[in-house]
Order: structure tokens, then sequence, then C-alpha cells
């Protein structure tokens, strides 16, 4: 006599809590390819998935057409549940594994071009050799990023934070001067005032200042608004240094990146009195229920290491006449 075939078991716990993750990532990223890119997996891949989910669930959870993708009714409430669901597991491994609980994973990372390549790889390398088990994206862009179609876990932003949906931990304060090559001034009287700057070729960083800056003066407090017609606008910090080094017009940049270049002569620091409005840094990360070891980590590394990195990198360059950083 035969043996009855086994029946196929149904999915376990492990496999629908993968579905479900699977389910918000797209939900989330808005589309399964980016989901699949988000999630190093294949497109086919994340369609079986979420198809395994709606067959496990019986119900429909998306609707798709060659352009767009919409929740359905139950796929609203299926997704508000499943993040509160994994919120909720995430914090139960959490609790089990204890604080203690070793970092790793990937860890994706938004800092700006200047920061990320001067003064942050460092502190980097220093936190992958105290966390083996953590890899790192480390992508450079000067734009604010989109946290959940990029997949990023944090970002460190230069300037106000004005996203509700984000949490923000200011890391430091930076001091911003104004330079130009020597051969800006050649044939010209050095500047004596702010106002004296409006006569020279300007350089515009885009970010934070265009087709006008506001000049404060260190001692009287007094204040001074220039109107520039720039003639090279950047969205890049080492961009309008490279630029101010090639004589290109005067610019407004951060001090700890500028001072080297004067204390060599390749810069001069014009009307060093009057300063513009110092630049506050973040580090920015959405809010969850549960954050990861390696975010965790993280965070704590850069609350140290950036106000040591900026002030640093002003003292090893003290030769140069730059103000001091403030930080809070």
């Amino acid at each position: 006599m035969s043996k009855p075939e086994p029946r196929t078991p149904a999915p376990v716990a492990a496999d629908r809590l993968e579905l479900m993750q699977t389910f918000v990532r797209i939900v989330d990223a808005g589309s399964l390819s980016a989901a699949a890119v988000q999630m190093l997996s294949t497109q086919p891949t994340v369609s079986r998935r979420l198809q395994a989910l709606e067959r496990s669930l019986g119900v429909r959870l998306l609707q798709r057409s060659t352009h767009a993708m919409k929740l359905t009714e139950d796929g609203e409430r299926c997704y508000a549940r499943a993040k509160e669901l994994l919120a909720n597991w995430h914090a139960f491994e959490a609790d089990l594994r204890g604080a203690g609980d070793a970092p790793e994973g990937l860890l994706r990372v938004v800092a700006p071009h200047a920061f990320g390549q001067e003064l942050l790889v460092a502190p980097l390398a220093e936190f992958l050799r105290a966390h083996p088990q953590v890899n790192v994206e480390w992508l450079l862009h000067d734009r604010r990023p989109d946290f959940i179609a990029q997949g990023v876990d944090c970002a460190i932003q230069v300037g106000e934070v004005d996203d509700p949906s984000v949490v923000a931990i200011r890391l430091a304060e930076v001091p911003r001067i104004v330079v130009a090559a020597p051969s800006v001034l050649a044939g010209r009287p050095a500047p004596q005032h702010a106002r004296d700057l409006a006569a020279l070729p300007w350089l515009a960083l885009q970010m934070y200042y265009r087709h006008e800056i506001g000049l404060t003066h260190a001692t009287t407090g007094e204040h001074c608004r220039l109107a520039l017609q720039p003639r090279l606008s950047t969205d890049s910090l080492n961009a309008l240094r490279g630029a101010a080094l090639l004589g290109l017009g005067v610019g407004v940049g951060s001090a700890w990146l500028l001072t080297e270049d004067i204390a060599q002569g390749r810069l001069v620091h014009l009307v060093p009195q009057w300063q513009a409005a110092p630049l506050p840094v973040y580090l920015v990360y959405p809010y969850a229920r549960f954050y990861p070891a390696r975010l965790r980590r993280f965070v704590e590394l850069m609350r140290q290491a950036m106000p040591a990195a900026v002030h640093g990198a002003q003292v090893r360059q003290a030769g140069a006449q730059s103000p001091p950083l403030s930080n809070q």
C-alpha cells in the first residue's frame, strides 16, 4: 500500500514576514522595479512574492497598469498593519538580542561631496573597522535625498531642515568666509567694507545664495546685503573652490575647506571681519518605531566625529585667518 503524498505545508511565519517586507518595500518605493533595486533582487522575484502574499491572504493588494500602481482598499489596510507588525517584530528581536546587538547589514548614507570626500572618510573607515559585519554605500551628492525611493538610511545635510517627517540631529555649525584668488584684485585696492565687494566678479553657490548675499560685521553687527550677477553659479562647493582658485571671481564658502588655500596664498580672505551666516550641519533620517543597530551606531559616531572633523580641519590650517567654529 503506497503512502499518501505529503501535503505542501502552508507558508511559515518567517516566509510571511519576508512577503510582507517585500510588499511594504514595493509600496514605499513606488514600483516593483524600484523595490527590486533596493532589495538587490529582480523584478520577477518581487512580483512572485507579491502574488504569494495575495494568495496567502486571499485578497488583491495592488491594482497595476502599465503606467501606475495603486493600493486597493484591502491593500491600504494590509500596508498599515504590515508596517506595524514588522516594526513590532524588529523591536521584539532587538529586545531579545539586547541593546548590545552587533550591528550588521547594509547602511546607505548620503553626504555632501565636500564633507564626504574631505572630512568624513576617516571616521567612516573607523566605523567600518569597529563593525566588520556592516557594509556602507557612501553616496555623495548635494541634493536632499528621497529616503523611501532611494532606499537611503540617513543623510548629512548642510542648512536648515524643514521636513517634518525626519529626525534631525544638529552636528555642527560651519562658518563661511569671503575669498578670491589674488588675480581678482590685480590693479584694484583691497576692499575695506562689504559693499566694496559689489564691484568684483562673483561666484554663486546655488543652495545658499544666487543673486544676493548678506554679510555681517563680526564686531559691530552691521549687516550689508549685496545684489549679485554671478559669472558662474554651481551646486557644488568643490566646484566653487576650483573656480575661485582659477581667478573667476569672489565666492563665499565653508571656512574649513578654504583656509589652507588662504594659508598657502592661493586665495585671499577678503574683508575678514565680515562673514556670511554660518550653516548648521544635521544628520537626518526618517521617523520609525525601530532603528537597526547599524544606524544607531552610525548616529553616535557622527555626533562625535563631525564637530571634531570640522574643528580639527581649521586647527590644522591655523596659519590662515579664519573665524572660530561654533558648535551646538
